[in-house]
């Protein structure tokens, strides 16, 4: 007797051992692709697009190489998918976090081999997992009450945070940088405030932190270079309308005096709308779309400084930094919310003029310019500074703080290996592994560094059977040093979010014993 086939012709399905080894090699060559980029020494990499243009990025962040990655195998997506996730959460940890998830994997791949049942190993996974967060939990100092101390942790968090990425020959710099835009912030997670712009040339020395708001435009002519106390309204409008704008609209005269006549009607229109603008009462105007040479003209006539075209997150930045908002419709002066900012003056920064204000109403915004050699340089800069800042503002909120240099996967594995000595079963075996792929973090590290990680392993293991140790990787030297004196730490937010999210996403593949691929859709002929 004959089965119908269940699936469309063209479907495919793999069951069983199959899907499960599919899973695993393509979580693992995800990890193993990103793993390379891992720690002080880790390498970058250069990704193609084959749109037109040809764009080239130059990056280590392991969420920037995966998000570019078009990619078949849906056990990888998961991966990429966590990635993307620790980005958003925590901003850091996003190479670790594929690392581990790969190398629980690699292990749960040698225990199905011994023919233990996925569900056991997901069970010891759990066990361990939670074994390793309290042992986190017991060994995070928190000093947000000495405000010294905690700016000191912020400066080292930082500096840790930036010593993986391009910026990390001025690292403290840059940390420096980072922190006091955090600390502005008041405890707020809303990066917006801090904006980032971008200037080809110079150094990346040559960077700075500046307090206020930086358009990148120009003052237009005829127009005041310089005002104080600005009152500010920001709009978006169409200051363009001084021809007829409606399409295939036919307009017949019989003389040019009437064409004339059309004109002096859009124009009066346009200085209607002007007047409207000035009734605000304002002295400086600034619009998302274009001004034409006649509105700007009767803005310049007022004393008015009229801003065009400023991009729409510039004005969406812009509003909430002045504390105004965006208008569209002039009629009702007295509902429009006005910006106001003490100054606004034209500055040079390199080549190009720039529009500055200063003493803006939100006291917590802030500029940082970044010089470099290339936009390359540029975009990896405010990549690697994009990842301090989101860990800073957590840090800000969630005060705990680790050491670093593979110390907190080191304290986890040593207690996740006490706990697999007292666990009977076959679940023991499971949380041994979980130790293994822990142990595989620092391991990789010291790889990427040119040292032997097998030697430095072994005695990072020896120093951690005493309980008061701070002994983790020291990459300069490339032997074991004392984590709390190199001043190297951690975020505990980031570490806890690495340890979770790549537990549950090896559970997650690991749950899958089959992989059903749909059919693709056929083109129809429409002839």
């Amino acid at each position: 007797m004959t089965v119908e086939r269940l699936l469309k012709d063209e479907a495919t399905e793999e069951k069983g051992d199959r899907a499960r080894m599919a899973s695993f090699v393509g979580a693992m060559a995800i990890a193993d692709l990103v793993k390379t980029t891992l720690g002080p020494k880790g390498m970058d990499k250069i990704l193609q697009s084959t749109g037109r243009g040809h764009n080239v990025t130059v990056t280590n962040d392991g969420a920037t190489i995966l998000k570019s990655l078009h990619i078949d195998n849906p056990a990888a997506k998961v991966l990429i998918d966590i990635s993307k996730v620790q980005d958003d959460e925590v901003g850091d940890g996003t190479t670790s976090v594929v690392v581990l998830a790969g190398e629980l994997l690699r292990e749960a791949e040698k225990l199905v081999n011994k023919k233990i049942h996925p569900m056991t190993i997901i069970a010891g996974y759990r066990l361990a997992a939670e074994c390793a967060r309290n042992a986190l939990l017991q060994k995070a100092k928190d000093n947000k009450r000495d405000p010294d101390k905690f700016k000191s942790d912020l400066m080292k968090i930082a500096m840790t945070t930036l010593s993986s990425k391009i910026l990390s020959q001025d690292k403290e710099q840059f940390a420096k940088l980072a922190v006091d835009a955090v600390l502005r912030l008041k405890g707020s997670t809303n990066l917006e405030s801090i904006h980032i712009l971008k200037k080809a040339g110079g150094s990346l020395k040559d960077s700075f932190l500046d307090e206020g708001f930086i358009l990148d435009k120009k003052i237009g002519i005829g127009q005041p270079k310089h005002i104080e106390n600005a009152k500010i309204l920001v709009a978006n409008t169409a200051m363009d309308t001084d021809k007829v704008k409606i399409y295939g609209a036919r307009v017949r005269v019989d003389s040019m005096a009437k064409v004339a006549e059309i004109e002096g009607a859009e124009k009066e229109k346009m200085r209607e709308k002007v007047q409207k603008i000035i009734a605000h009462g304002v002295n400086c105007f600034v619009n998302r779309q274009l001004i034409y040479n006649f509105p700007e003209e009767l803005f310049a006539d007022a004393g008015i400084l009229a801003i065009e075209h400023a991009d729409f997150e510039g004005i969406e930045r812009l509003a909430l930094v002045t504390g105004g908002e965006i208008a569209s419709t002039f009629d009702n002066p007295e509902s429009v919310k006005l910006g106001h900012c003490k100054l606004i003056e034209e500055i040079m920064i390199g080549e190009d003029k720039l529009i500055h204000f200063s003493g803006v109403e939100m006291g917590q915004a802030c500029t940082i310019v970044l010089r470099g050699a290339s936009s390359h340089v540029l975009d990896e800069a405010e990549r690697s500074l994009h990842d301090a800042l989101c860990v800073l503002s957590q840090t800000v909120n969630d005060s705990r703080v680790l050491l670093g240099g593979g110390w907190p996967e080191m304290v986890m594995a040593k207690e996740v290996d006490d706990l697999a000595r007292k666990t009977p079963g076959k679940k023991s075996h499971a949380i041994e592994a979980f130790s293994h792929a822990l142990q595989a973090i620092p391991t990789i590290i010291a790889d990427n560094a040119g040292v032997d990680s097998a030697e430095l392993i072994s005695q990072l293991r020896a120093e951690h059977h005493n309980d008061t140790t701070n002994a983790g990787i020291d990459i300069i030297s490339g032997g074991v040093g004392d984590m709390e004196k190199l001043g190297i730490s951690e975020s505990f937010k980031v570490k806890q979010g690495v340890l979770l999210s790549a537990t549950e996403a090896a559970e997650m593949i690991l749950r899958v014993d089959e992989i059903i691929t749909c059919a693709p859709r056929k083109r129809e002929n429409r002839m």
